[in-house]
């Protein structure tokens, strides 16, 4: 897929940015909810709001339906958001589509307390993803396995094999309702190899191939469509084992107390971040909060709530424990070394090219 961008846009976004006070509005954030957006409230949107009298941040959780209610948005040429929180694909297809603005990294965002430009001190790799310049990193988090520790007696789930094992370990599974991650963990179940998974997937057969393995757990699957439900159908004991973000089941386990453990066996790893709306009513008071809000220390901050690793090299040396637990959070980060044994590395550009059609593909087996 070609990618086409323009300095002119990139340009205009950065004389945007000034060193005037903060623009008096109120912005519509779009997030997740849950625990996600209670991290964000409490790292970025309230202190931010009490510096800032004038701005009034509103949380809206319909992430999960932003790209495509964006879209209807920019179409219709009425544009009521102001920020977007995306995964790092949608993100892609968001600016391909002409549906988000770009960015000039190094004049928008701040540099690091030692004055490394943002351009390199985000993550290598998290900025311009896809080819695009339209995303701005704020995590590295991970979608993996949690599961209810009374569910067999004396035994565990510890790999990915164990997910598609209705007889060694019996009971209702949860997954996402989307093929992404799901036909990955379909084909590395299958005995697929890691680096090989996207090369299988770009074939016919290969597709074929990860429906008929998750045909063999369906009649056992209850599907999830928002953040936090699969905590709570394990916490509510209706399924023995469901994927969810790690950072839902860090919550679950260590603040809600739930007989709940995580198995990190082939966890994808993900990037998520901000996309600002093209005619979004808010623009520079939006600017000026996400220059804020994805300095070094706010995402440092932001893991104090949650166990996801920020996406600033600057941000990790001050991530330390648990705003109100007192845990040290750097062993429940999905970059830890112990928790990364076994990982793939979710293709950002191969979905953003095949979800459409991955998505019918989906749909259709669901309606079978």
């Amino acid at each position: 897929m070609k990618r086409f961008h323009t300095k002119t846009t990139a340009a205009a976004v950065a004389a945007l940015i000034g060193a005037a006070p903060a623009y008096a509005a109120d912005l519509t954030v779009v997030s997740w909810g849950g625990a996600y957006t209670a991290s964000q409230q409490k790292a970025y949107h309230e202190p931010y709001m009490a510096k800032n009298p004038g701005v009034t941040i509103i949380n809206d959780d319909s992430a999960a339906e932003g790209l495509a209610k964006l879209r209807a948005q920019v179409e219709a040429g009425n544009v009521t958001w102001d920020l977007v929180d995306m995964v790092a694909s949608d993100a892609i297809t968001a600016c391909d589509e002409g549906l988000v603005m770009e960015i000039d990294y190094d004049n928008m965002l701040a540099p690091a307390p030692d004055g490394t430009p943002a351009s390199k001190d985000f993550i290598k790799g998290t900025l311009e993803v896809g080819g695009t310049n339209c995303f701005i990193p704020q995590i590295v988090y991970s979608t993996t396995f949690g599961y209810r520790t009374d569910a067999w007696s004396g035994k565990k789930p510890t790999s990915i094999d164990d997910v598609f094992d209705l007889k060694g370990f019996p009971g209702k599974r949860s997954l996402e309702k989307k093929p992404i991650n799901n036909l990955e963990w379909a084909l590395l179940a299958d005995g697929v190899a890691p680096d090989q998974i996207y090369e299988v997937l770009s074939t016919p057969e290969g597709v074929n191939r990860a429906f008929a393995k998750l045909d063999t757990i369906k009649s056992e699957v209850i599907w999830w469509t928002k953040g936090a439900q699969p905590p709570q159908l394990l916490a509510d004991g209706e399924v023995v084992m469901a994927s969810a973000y790690n950072g839902r089941l860090f919550n679950a386990i260590a603040v809600e107390k739930q007989p709940i453990a995580m198995m990190w066996d082939y966890q994808s790893y993900d990037l998520d971040g901000w996309v600002i709306p093209k005619g979004a009513k808010n623009t520079k008071a939006v600017m000026e909060y996400v220059r804020w809000a994805t300095d070094t220390q706010r995402l440092a901050d932001q893991a104090k709530y949650i166990s996801y690793g920020p996406a600033r090299y600057s941000s990790a040396p001050l991530v330390g424990k648990h705003a109100e637990l007192g845990v040290d959070m750097k062993p429940h980060m999905p970059t830890d070394p112990a928790n990364a044994k076994n990982l793939f590395t979710f293709d950002y550009e191969w979905w953003a090219d095949h979800r459409a059609e991955m998505d019918e593909r989906f749909n259709a087996w669901l309606a079978k």
